[in-house]
């Protein structure tokens, strides 16, 4: 399903096709797409770049679109990556509490919005890896997207839950929408959690 199918689908389903309620029905999609992506977890929103540390500053600029991280790494001189553990700012300023500490980093934290610290400092520069949650792009200004492909059915009733939301609707047709959701929605929980995240070596395959 793409977005202008996606469009018409809504359209059908609350019989609303008044210009007011077409203008803000990408607001309602994008909506949807956000309380998807922070309730399930999909490949599509992993992401990795490649940064760099320099030496004696144990700051890490994040990415614009970063949400929450998955792991951060470093590169030794051997070439092989050294993944940090994640901990608290607190745990790093009581661990190494001189800045002029330094060495091979060996654990980071979120420092705020737009930076990660490590510690300890690092003596030299190191190249990083980092993987990191997202949002990916919105059906609204793809035009297509994994949910619309592979899933069309939570896109569709989460939209549906909004544009019920925007239209004011009596309280058991919000019941019977939030349902559908909610249906959708856990298989695709079943499929993001289970599916495609289960170690098969570990455990058998749902």
């Amino acid at each position: 399903m793409n977005y202008t199918q996606l469009l018409a689908a809504v359209q059908a389903e609350v019989q609303n096709y008044e210009d007011d309620f077409v203008a803000n029905l990408p607001v309602m999609v994008q909506t949807a797409e956000q309380r998807v992506f922070n309730t399930v977890q999909l490949p599509v929103q992993r992401k990795n770049v490649v940064g760099s540390l320099t030496a004696a500053n144990p700051y890490l600029t994040l990415p614009a679109d970063f949400l929450s991280p998955y792991s951060v790494a470093v590169q030794l001189a051997d070439g092989n990556y050294a993944y940090l553990l994640n901990k608290d700012v607190e745990y790093i300023r009581e661990a190494y509490p001189a800045p002029g500490s330094t060495g091979t980093p060996k654990v980071y934290a979120i420092f705020d919005a737009d930076t990660v610290i490590v510690g300890p400092t690092p003596t030299a520069s190191l190249v990083t890896e980092l993987h990191y949650n997202a949002y990916p792009a919105s059906i609204v200004t793809a035009g297509t997207s994994w949910l619309g492909d592979n899933f069309d059915s939570v896109l569709l009733y989460g939209t549906v839950v909004e544009a019920a939301i925007f239209m004011k609707e009596e309280t058991d047709m919000m019941a019977a929408y939030e349902k559908r959701f909610q249906d959708a929605l856990g298989q695709l929980k079943l499929l993001a959690d289970g599916k495609l995240r289960t170690d098969a070596y570990r455990a058998p395959v749902l």
